[in-house]
C-alpha cells in the first residue's frame, strides 16, 4: 500500500535499497548496475527502482538532500515496506588533512548539529552508529577491491552553507573524516526501527584545503563507491 511518500506495492522494494540523494543518481544505478530493473516509485519525482545485482534482489531509491528528508524515506521504507537494511551511497568533503579526494569513506558512526536524534531518543545524546555486519561486509567489500578507504567518524550538517567555518577546526581536532548531511538521520531511524544501516561516501572535495576532483575523477570515485555498496548490499550476514 502506498505512503505520503512512496507510491510503490508491498513487495516491491527489496530486503537492500541503496540511497543516494539525488533520485537522478538512482536512476543511473538502476540502470547501470541493475539487471531486470523496474521503476516502482516516482512520487514528488523520487525515483525507486528494483532489481537484481549477481541474481540476488537489491532496490535503489533518493533520499534527497539533509536528515530530514532521508529520515521520511528511511522511516516509510523500514516500517511500511519492510525494508531491512539501507545502504546510503553518496558524496562528502574531507576534513582530516590525510583524507584525500576520491578516497571512500566508510561511516561508523556520524556526529550532527540536528537535534532528530535527541527527538527520537528522549532529549538524551544518541550514538548514530553503522550496524557491524554491514559495517564489515563495507570494509570487507574495500579490501577486496583494493580501494582506499577510511572507517570512522563523520559529521552530519544541517547546514550545507555553514555560517561557522572555524566549525570545521572543530571537526578536525575531534578526528572527524568528513562532513554530509543525512547519515546521522538514517543511523537514527534504523535504530528506531530495528533495523540495519551503513552510509558509503566518495570525497568529492575538501572543506578546509580547498581541494576538489573533476567531472571524470567523481565518475571513477562513483564507480568504486558502488563496486564496493553492491557486493556489500548482497554479502553482508
Amino acid at each position: 500500500m502506498a505512503t505520503p511518500h512512496i507510491s510503490a506495492e508491498p513487495g516491491d522494494f527489496a530486503e537492500t535499497v541503496l540511497m543516494p540523494g539525488d533520485p537522478l543518481r538512482a536512476r543511473v544505478i538502476a540502470e547501470q548496475y541493475l539487471e531486470d530493473a523496474r521503476e516502482v516509485t516516482a512520487t514528488r519525482n523520487m525515483l525507486g527502482y528494483t532489481g537484481h545485482y549477481r541474481g540476488q534482489p537489491v532496490s535503489v531509491m533518493g533520499s534527497g538532500m539533509g536528515i530530514p528528508s532521508m529520515s521520511i524515506y528511511a522511516f516509510e521504507l523500514f516500517n511500511e515496506y519492510r525494508v531491512e537494511k539501507i545502504i546510503r551511497v553518496g558524496t562528502c568533503g574531507g576534513v582530516l588533512p590525510d583524507v584525500e579526494v576520491r578516497d571512500v569513506i566508510i561511516a561508523m558512526g556520524a556526529s550532527t548539529d540536528s537535534s532528530v536524534n535527541r527527538t527520537r531518543f528522549g532529549g538524551c545524546d544518541f550514538a548514530a552508529i553503522a550496524d557491524y555486519g554491514l559495517l564489515e561486509a563495507t570494509v570487507g567489500a574495500a579490501r577486496s577491491a583494493n580501494l582506499p578507504h577510511r572507517v570512522g567518524n563523520v559529521f552530519s550538517s544541517e547546514l550545507f552553507y555553514n555560517p561557522r567555518p572555524d566549525f570545521f577546526e572543530k571537526m578536525k581536532a575531534h578526528g572527524i573524516l568528513a562532513v554530509e548531511m543525512e547519515a546521522a538521520g538514517l543511523y537514527g531511524a534504523a535504530a528506531e526501527a530495528g533495523k540495519r544501516a551503513v552510509s558509503i561516501l566518495t570525497v568529492s572535495d575538501h572543506v578546509i584545503t580547498g581541494a576538489s576532483t573533476s567531472a571524470d575523477e567523481r565518475q571513477n570515485s562513483f564507480q568504486d563507491m558502488m563496486k564496493v555498496a553492491l557486493e556489500a548490499a548482497i554479502t553482508a550476514d
